[in-house]
């Protein structure tokens, strides 16, 4: 598309311009994303069931299929002007390095003390917890960016905050640990023996580096065995993407601002919370045939939910005490090797992509780390920040698909998410430098035990 004003480095909506509502693409998709299922009855999970977890404000967007659009309470908006809008940035240096007609955006989520997008989400469910008159809330967190964000919200609005960090990240980032610490969060490595799956999870596999899926499992038993606690979850949920879609009307917006129309639009994926919400409007304009995009899903090799994956009824968590929800998984006993230094490492993805990736209305590529790593070192020299592990697997497709406009002489535009920053994963980074990381794939073998623990789901 012919561009028709000079574009500036970066494009900043005003104050007045950001989003009221939240966007639901589950709206707009003719096949909706499989009901959660009760492991006990295997019936649709209602409201009541999920109560004993879940905020109600958050059961009721999370079972909404028909509306499009939610208020943003005022309070939340509020508090996103600390750090939105976010920037649109225009990768001009980075073009100019690749030589490529290809023009490059990135929308980035990390000008906020938490590195990343997750605070959109994390103020959000902190909020619906404090409207609700809880104590506090429990969580797991992966790489360390949910369990930061929702450390911030939870201080910010006086809430009680307990988090279950998965082992190998809470001894490879012990700093973004103690950046919790210091919101007042308590972090407990997981698996651990303080709950009773936790002592289950050690005593079928000592030693283990513990997974997502294990931290989930810890999380969701002190919240429902504690009166005044509740659960959240910074990716995978319904409620999540709609939380997050405020990155992609950001984007969307600031881009119509300037006449731009992106041709592919790429985000890293682990449960779907940024892919889900940069592609929001855009998947929205597909789905009611307004406008066409290619949308490309980039997840590491080590973790291959999208493309390895089955698509089938799973636990969400390994301790199998969560809903069954109906996903690209590896089985809810994966567990990465340790040797995956960044986030993305849940075994499934979340229902509302799944569904969308299996109506082939977008597409996946895995990737492997020593090829994202490449990617993010030359991201930060020539375009100066340094990103994290799981935003550059977006960087790594994203120059990949400005190589290929070179060769074939096509002036595509490309937009992916930039979510996060770099700063606490500078032992992957040193990895990557002293040339000790490795890439691990795991083998059809090792993804068996997975597959075969899948429940028995006719549905």
């Amino acid at each position: 598309m012919s561009e028709t004003k000079q574009i500036p480095y970066k494009i900043y909506l005003e104050e007045n311009e950001m989003p009221k509502q939240w966007y639901n693409m589950r709206a707009d998709m003719k096949n909706k994303p499989a009901p959660l299922l009760n492991p006990a009855t295997l019936e649709p999970m209602t409201f009541d069931d999920l109560r004993p977890v879940f905020c109600d404000e958050l059961i009721r967007q999370e079972l909404d299929e028909t509306t499009a659009y939610f208020d943003i309470p005022q309070e939340i908006q509020d508090f996103y002007k600390m750090y939105r809008p976010s920037p649109l940035v225009r990768a001009y240096c980075l073009e100019k390095a690749l030589d490529t007609p290809a023009k490059i955006y990135y929308k980035f989520e990390g000008n906020n003390t938490s590195g990343s997008h997750k605070l959109n989400s994390a103020i959000a469910q902190a909020y619906y917890a404090k409207e609700q008159g809880l104590k506090g809330v429990t969580t797991e967190t992966g790489a360390g960016q949910w369990g930061t964000a929702l450390s911030m919200a939870c201080a910010y609005l006086g809430l009680d905050c307990k988090v279950f960090m998965v082992k190998c990240s809470y001894e490879q980032k012990p700093f973004r640990r103690e950046v919790m610490r210091t919101y007042g969060a308590s972090v407990t490595p997981s698996p651990s023996m303080d709950t009773e799956v936790g002592k289950k999870i050690l005593a079928e596999h000592p030693g283990t580096t513990g997974s997502l899926g294990c931290a989930i499992s810890e999380a969701v038993e002190v919240a429902t065995t504690n009166e005044g606690y509740r659960y959240v979850l910074g990716s995978v949920l319904n409620q999540v993407l709609l939380h997050q879609s405020v990155i992609g009307l950001e984007a969307k917006s600031a881009m119509d601002k300037y006449g731009i129309k992106p041709d592919i639009i790429i985000g890293c994926a682990g449960g779907g919370s940024n892919l889900g919400g940069l592609i929001s409007p855009f998947m929205g304009e597909k789905l009611r045939g307004e406008a066409d995009y290619r949308i490309i899903a980039v997840e590491p090799a080590s973790c291959p939910s999208f493309t390895r994956g089955k698509y089938a009824y799973d636990f969400c968590d390994t301790g199998m005490i969560c809903p069954l929800a109906k996903m690209y998984t590896l089985g809810s006993g994966f567990i990465p090797s340790a040797n995956h230094a960044g986030g993305l490492r849940f075994h499934g993805m979340s229902t509302t992509l799944s569904q969308l990736y299996d109506d082939k209305l977008m597409e996946a590529v895995a990737v492997e780390q020593t090829s994202v790593f490449e990617a993010a070192t030359q991201f930060a020299r020539i375009e100066g920040i340094l990103p994290a592990p799981e935003s550059s697997h977006a960087i790594r497709v994203a120059i990949d698909e400005a190589l290929k406009c070179k060769e074939t002489g096509e002036e595509k535009t490309i937009l992916f998410g930039l979510t996060g920053t770099g700063y606490f994963d500078l032992y992957a980074y040193q990895a990557y430098n002293d040339g000790t990381m490795s890439d691990y794939i795991p083998t059809d073998e090792d993804l068996e035990p997975g597959f075969a623990s899948l429940p028995k789901v006719d549905k």
